[in-house]
């Protein structure tokens, strides 16, 4: 649970790193509740079948898609590379296997040009401050 509030609490925070746990633990706690709000879309009379959606997995959709950009820009910066290539998801079926690769990679060692790493040591514990 602690990914996720991580996650939200950079809502729209573009700039810095994301490590793999922090946006798979999204894309899961996404698609856990996309599924379970189409679910109770259907139940409660709320899904169109015209329209292939619901009200309420809409509106979480649309709530949550701004730090789900966030997260995949910071996760690609993790790996050196720049946010914009997320676009590349619209070539079909070759950009998204090839965006799943880039988000399972390993991240950068040390610092990158979008900051330190995730997994790095705080530098105040690492002086003997913390």
């Amino acid at each position: 649970m602690n990914w996720i509030t991580i996650v939200l609490k950079k809502y729209a925070t573009f700039s810095g790193r994301a490590q793999r746990a922090e946006y798979w633990y999204f894309v899961l706690f996404y698609l856990v509740g996309y599924f379970a709000l189409i679910m109770l879309d259907s139940a409660l009379g709320l899904w169109s079948k015209e329209a292939e959606a619901g009200v309420l997995s809409s509106i979480f959709a649309l709530g949550v898609l701004l730090p789900f950009i966030a997260v995949a820009t910071r996760r690609l910066h993790d790996i050196g590379k720049s946010g914009w290539w997320q676009l590349i998801g619209f070539i079909p079926l070759l950009g998204g296997i090839v965006l799943i690769v880039f988000f399972a990679r390993k991240g950068d060692a040390g610092s990158n040009e979008y900051g330190p790493s995730p997994l790095a040591p705080d530098k105040a514990s690492a002086v003997g401050f913390g």
